[in-house]
């Protein structure tokens, strides 16, 4: 068809634009559509054009107890990567997205100062609970434990012999040799004038213990990395396993030392994560404690456990006056002031309607029975034991969608740069910020 004229880029920039606006609208009917707590993460990112971008994304438990997430934003930033900036940014992407301040649990974010401080803007005006992302903690942690000098330097001889089969198509052909031929005693990988490339016999046990070591930090970060299933709930039994695996003894001096400052840098970064006290009321506890496979709580004092349950028994009730607008219950005291006695800051002197007695008994027997229950196997989802067991524990079970929403890691914002790198790449390098966040979010969504 020689007179058909094909249609301009233009044309399919509208398109495009018109493809976003209906998208857009599609997930702001989601949100709005939820009662569930919806929780956030958010990082930054610099594209091959040297811009910088902010990726929001959000997470929530749908009523068919399915774990759901969208991408907000990929929003470009052209001002200054301060904590009030970055705070002020991700409550624009709340007010685009029209989510109620109050529906948002929990924005998750990675070590950066400036990232803190904005999340600690954010909780201390909207009550937003700041987590820190677990897999860059745990990267902390292990950068922290390799600065061994022997470790350093046994690290620094795997590089260079890496490097050199990597740049090398004769040595990557005799390596592949040897390993058909495991018996030959000289190694024809290495010419002689490279004999610095040869690990020493000592360097190979030191990283045969090392892998073994970080065996169990890999573990953790691929499971709380994951994006389809329950993750901030894993971290405290998981965080007593990483401590338990520092104890295994290895040979050499240098991988011991490994294990002891892994060990204490885990108990610095996540003490408050590990134990529950009445100043520090971990939200990944009560995570645990309401996820059906860690609710014996076996990684807490019994001590320690009593006082769970006595937070998620006031957590209920204040839930549940919250979800049924029961303003003058926390104004004037009823199930309110019970959930102030649980937490030991009062005596308990308020004088109830037998009514709310009631429903405080109620609530009371709910939790007894649902402590009461058999764990769940670490194989099995969390999601689908709440969804069968809904009707038994509707107050545990509405509260359970509030905490299990969040993720234990920031890698959902992260995973939006993987997108906007394969978009925003060296051949389209000229498209434009607003264009990036378009296409990013309709194909993430």
């Amino acid at each position: 068809h020689p007179g058909y004229t094909l249609p301009s880029r233009t044309h399919f920039t509208k398109l495009m634009e018109q493809k976003y606006e209906t998208s857009l609208a599609k997930v702001k009917d989601a949100l709005k559509a939820t009662e569930n707590k919806i929780a956030l993460t958010t990082d930054a990112w610099t594209s091959v054009a040297t811009e910088a971008y902010l990726g929001i994304t959000c997470h929530f438990i749908s009523d068919d107890w399915d774990f759901t997430s969208f991408c907000l934003t990929t929003m470009p930033l052209e001002e200054r990567h301060t904590g009030p900036n970055i705070a002020a940014w991700v409550e624009q992407a709340v007010e685009k997205f029209e989510i109620p301040t109050s529906k948002i649990m929990a924005v998750v974010h990675d070590n950066g100062s400036n990232v803190v401080l904005a999340a600690n803007i954010l909780q201390e005006k909207n009550g937003w609970v700041s987590v820190r992302c677990t897999g860059h903690t745990l990267q902390l942690v292990i950068n922290h434990a390799l600065k061994n000098p022997q470790i350093s330097k046994a690290l620094g001889a795997s590089r260079s012999l890496v490097e050199h089969f990597k740049r090398s198509e004769l040595a990557a052909s005799n390596l592949k040799l040897k390993q058909n031929q495991m018996g030959t005693p000289e190694d024809p990988a290495t010419q002689r004038g490279k004999q610095y490339l040869d690990l020493k016999s000592d360097q190979w046990t030191l990283l045969e213990e090392l892998s073994q070591a970080l065996q169990a930090f890999e573990c953790a970060t691929v499971y709380l990395s994951g994006k389809s299933y329950v993750t901030v709930s894993a971290l405290p039994p998981l965080v007593k396993g990483l401590l338990k695996s520092t104890h295994t003894s290895y040979e050499t001096t240098p991988v011991e030392a490994f294990q002891a400052a892994a060990s204490k840098e885990t108990t610095a970064r996540w003490s408050g994560e590990v134990t529950f006290t009445h100043d520090k009321q971990s939200r990944q506890i009560i995570a645990a404690a309401l996820d059906p496979r860690f609710l014996k709580l076996k990684f807490l004092t019994p001590e320690e456990r009593f006082s769970v349950q006595n937070k998620v028994q006031a957590l209920a009730l204040q839930h549940i006056d919250r979800s049924t607008g029961n303003q003058d219950a926390t104004a004037s005291g009823g199930l309110f002031q019970y959930w102030i006695h649980c937490l030991d800051q009062i005596p308990q002197t308020v004088t109830m309607t037998s009514e709310e007695d009631a429903h405080i008994q109620k609530i009371c027997n709910e939790v007894l029975k649902y402590f009461g229950e058999q764990p769940l196997s670490k194989t099995e989802s969390p999601l689908s034991w709440w969804k069968s067991n809904e009707a038994r524990f509707p107050a545990l079970a509405s509260l359970a969608k509030s905490f299990l929403c969040i993720p234990a890691t920031s890698t959902p914002s992260e995973r939006l740069f993987s997108a906007a790198g394969n978009i925003a790449s060296k051949k389209r390098a000229s498209l434009t910020p607003e264009h990036v966040n378009m296409l990013t979010f309709l194909h993430c969504n």
